[in-house]
Parts: structure tokens; C-alpha cells; sequence
């Protein structure tokens, strides 16, 4: 082996190597295998985990929000690290929960709309009872 070092971050481990036969120089990169992330939703259905479906739902709660793309995409790094921390299942209701926690701290307001799609509000008291609980835990 002629070199070893970690690159993108750290994520990826880049080696050198010489072959002893041909002298020839060959480069790998290694990366770590991740397990894919499942989402049981309420019927019991199963699907991959899709970042997408956050960020779709996040572009929608925060229309004509200053909430940036980059909080976006933070927010839903977070909640895909939280979700492989808990396992290769997580329950719809539990990825709902987590965005619902980090948008909280990010824009009520963007909260409160994600929420009334989320929980599926039916009418005024639905809002004011998600209010209170901005407002507490604000």
C-alpha cells in the first residue's frame, strides 16, 4: 500500500496501492455500506425512507417563509440521523414527531401549518390547541 487517507469529510477512505507484479499505481475508495431505513406507515405498509417527502413537506409548510434552504436540508439530516439511531424501522408517526420537534425552533408558524397537514386538523380548535403547545414550548 503506498497511502491511505480519509476524504469527503471523513466519510470516505481513499487508498493508493502498487501492484508488486506490474508496478502499476490502482486507486479505491471505500465507503461505508448504509442499511436502508424503513418507514412503517399507519396502514402497516412498508417504504424506503425518502428525504424527499420531508423536504416536499417542509417546501410547503414554509411558502413565503424566511426559512432557507440550507435549514432545510439540515433539518432533515437530523431527522434521518435520528431515525437510523433508533434502528431500520421507524414509524410514520415517529418522523412526523421529529420534523415537527425541529421546526418548532426553526419557524412556528412553518410548524403550525407542517402540523395541521400532519395531524390532520378539522376545524378552529385543533389550531388553537397546536398553538398552546408552540407557545409552551417556545
Amino acid at each position: 500500500m503506498v497511502d491511505s487517507r480519509a476524504v469527503e469529510d471523513g466519510t470516505v477512505i481513499r487508498r493508493r496501492r502498487s501492484c508488486c507484479g506490474c508496478s502499476g499505481r490502482f486507486t479505491t475508495f471505500e465507503r461505508r455500506e448504509v442499511t436502508p431505513l424503513v418507514v412503517v406507515k399507519r396502514s402497516g405498509r412498508r417504504e424506503p425512507f425518502e428525504r424527499e417527502k420531508i423536504i416536499h413537506g417542509l417546501a410547503s409548510a414554509g411558502k413565503g417563509r424566511p426559512i432557507e434552504p440550507d435549514v432545510v436540508e439540515s433539518l432533515v439530516d437530523g431527522v434521518e440521523e435520528a431515525a437510523r439511531l433508533e434502528g431500520t424501522e421507524v414509524t410514520s408517526e415517529w418522523v412526523g414527531l421529529a420534523v415537527l420537534e425541529r421546526l418548532r425552533a426553526i419557524d412556528p408558524v412553518a410548524c403550525l401549518r407542517f402540523a395541521s397537514v400532519y395531524k390532520g386538523f378539522t376545524d378552529i380548535g385543533d389550531f388553537e390547541r397546536e398553538v398552546r403547545l408552540i407557545k409552551l414550548e417556545s
